[in-house]
């Protein structure tokens, strides 16, 4: 295992993202078409927040439509915008970040995804996942 591997190496590169104006019907469309937990809310290349499954879990019965269900009841996302409901006070990383470090931001915070910025500009994102994945891979 390198010690000085930068997390672009396995970080996510084709980052699916919602625009801040989205509405959460869409978020949770792409949560289950692409078996994803966290998306980056963006206006443009700037990015305003992260959104992640468990938080339209909070505030709807998003889990109780199959994945493979089209049909979404929308009548609580109506209530809500992307905006209110998104985590706004996240943390991110360059992409020469170490793994090393990654893992031991997101071992001491309560959240499993960190956006991947360069240049104010929204670049990858890596999760626990991703980690897990890396370390397998060693063995």
């Amino acid at each position: 295992m390198k010690k000085r591997t930068p997390i672009s190496e396995i970080m996510t590169k084709n980052v699916i993202t919602l625009n801040y104006t989205d509405e959460l019907e869409t978020a949770e469309h792409l949560f289950k078409k692409h078996h994803i937990r966290h998306i980056p809310v963006v206006s443009g290349d700037t990015i305003k927040g992260i959104l992640s499954y468990t938080d339209l879990l909070r505030i709807s019965f998003a889990d109780a439509v199959g994945e493979d269900e089209d049909t979404i009841d929308t009548v609580v996302y109506n209530m809500f915008t992307i905006d209110q409901v998104m985590a706004k006070n996240m943390v991110s990383v360059t992409s020469d970040t170490t793994i090393k470090e990654v893992a031991e931001v997101l071992s001491k915070r309560e959240f499993h995804a960190l956006p991947v910025v360069d240049n104010d500009r929204l670049v990858g994102i890596v999760t626990t996942t991703d980690l897990i994945n890396y370390l397998i891979a060693q063995f």
